[in-house]
């Protein structure tokens, strides 16, 4: 069996909303609670009440945010708001965005991963997860059988063969769904019907090693789903609707693969900059962009840090890579030489900060903001990790520290849904 099959895709209804913009959304892990109420108010079909409904003080077994998003996805299916698609497709997704002046394309595509073991799937994960997160997701999907946003799955194509079936069949042409997020990212999806073409891709994807980027969290949910419904079989033949999950595929080997930085704002961090003169060399640096430009240039060859406190902008760089074997004391030699890991084990653990003080920014501005406007007393931006330190970990059987990674953009919540019944 293979690894990856079309699916009837369920979205929104052009005849009935307009511009798809109004109502999609993140997927839930990355949405505060301002945002989550701006979506609310941005549309009534806003998918927000269905990915992240909000909870109230009398929320009871029978009436809450699950039992709501249950209600009001029938609602949707009945009124045609949403519809599903006639006949399983692949569905290419290409995202065009701007990050700092440079334009890129990221190309994917959505199908089904075959859960299934027997089918010859490897798929690797790189972080750990949480109890209450995959709760949550358990209980919402279940509730309304489908899978609401896709996990991210990185793959690799060397010859580019899926791109090139997408260059040559379908991007000539209009996509059939199209929208604009907030960070004016455009998202654009084309359906693949062709069985042969779909077979091509699918021969592709058998046998390889997939690494999960994001939806870790939703991965574990889709395997416990499964595991429920297997309870429910004598004779389960591997094709029944659990047995699989949708799934975002994107070419681990494309330039356009983007992980960014999430940056750490510390609370409470009232040590002096001359304290770390035992581990770092310590740069005082001027300008913003002198900044994140010595930052960057220093991280290609060496474990560096950009710090900022009531007294300006410092850059860290680590005196010597032997020192890290002493410092940190588990994992393999890819987990040590995480920045991530290195800035915990040499900073944050020796100073006494604790996790409950940290908060996380893809913006080494909003760092810098937030600082100077004593909401915080330090805040420290880091290099991004690399695509092969992804993959040494995952291939380790090892996990990330939360917040390593932060792929972007994001694959938007509302455009594909996965009707499970």
């Amino acid at each position: 069996m293979s690894v990856i099959k079309p699916f009837n895709a369920v979205f929104y209804n052009k005849e009935k909303v307009e511009n798809l913009s109004f109502v999609i959304c993140p997927p839930y892990d990355v949405i505060s609670k301002e945002q989550q109420d701006a979506y609310y108010k941005q549309h009534a079909l806003n998918f927000i009440r269905l990915e992240l409904g909000k909870e109230t003080p009398k929320d009871t077994a029978r009436d809450n945010k699950y039992i709501r998003a249950k209600k009001t996805y029938a609602d949707w299916l009945n009124k045609g708001v949403l519809r599903q698609d006639e006949a399983p497709c692949i569905y290419f997704y290409k995202q065009d965005y701007t990050y700092l002046g440079q334009k890129y394309t990221r190309t994917g595509f959505l199908a089904l991963l075959n859960l299934n073991e027997d089918a010859g799937v490897k798929i690797l994960p790189h972080e750990d997860t949480y109890l209450a997160a995959r709760t949550d997701r358990h209980l919402l999907w279940s509730a309304l059988k489908s899978n609401l946003s896709a996990v991210f799955v990185g793959y690799s194509d060397k010859m580019n063969v899926i791109e090139k079936i997408f260059l040559k069949e379908l991007a000539s042409h209009k996509p059939y769904l199209e929208a604009i997020d907030h960070d004016k990212v455009k998202h654009m999806i084309w359906r693949l019907e062709d069985p042969e073409k779909i077979n091509q891709i699918a021969d592709i994807m058998d046998g390889q090693n997939l690494f999960v980027c994001d939806g870790h969290h939703r991965l574990e949910v889709a395997h416990q789903i499964r595991r429920d419904g297997l309870k429910r079989y004598k004779n389960p033949t591997g094709r029944e609707p659990f047995n699989f999950v949708m799934t975002y595929f994107t070419n681990m080997d494309s330039k356009d693969l983007q992980i960014f930085p999430l940056h750490r704002i510390v609370k409470k961090f009232s040590i002096s900059v001359n304290l770390l003169e035992q581990y770092f060399r310590i740069d005082k640096i001027k300008s913003k962009t002198d900044w994140l430009i010595l930052l960057a240039r220093a991280g290609q060859n060496e474990h560096a840090f950009g710090l900022c406190n009531k007294d300006g902008l410092y850059l860290l760089r680590l005196k010597s890579k032997t020192l890290i074997d002493k410092m940190v004391q588990e994992g393999s030699r890819d987990y040590k030489n995480l920045d991530a890991v290195i800035l915990k084990s040499f900073i944050f653990d020796q100073v006494g900060v604790s996790p409950e003080d940290i908060e996380y920014s893809k913006d080494p501005m909003e760092v810098i903001t937030t600082v100077q406007e004593a909401k915080a007393d330090a805040g420290f931006v880091l290099n991004p990790a690399q695509i092969k330190q992804l993959k040494a970990i995952a291939l380790n059987d090892e996990r990330m520290p939360p917040k390593t990674t932060y792929f972007y953009p994001k694959v938007l919540s509302g455009l594909t849904v996965y009707k499970m019944d």
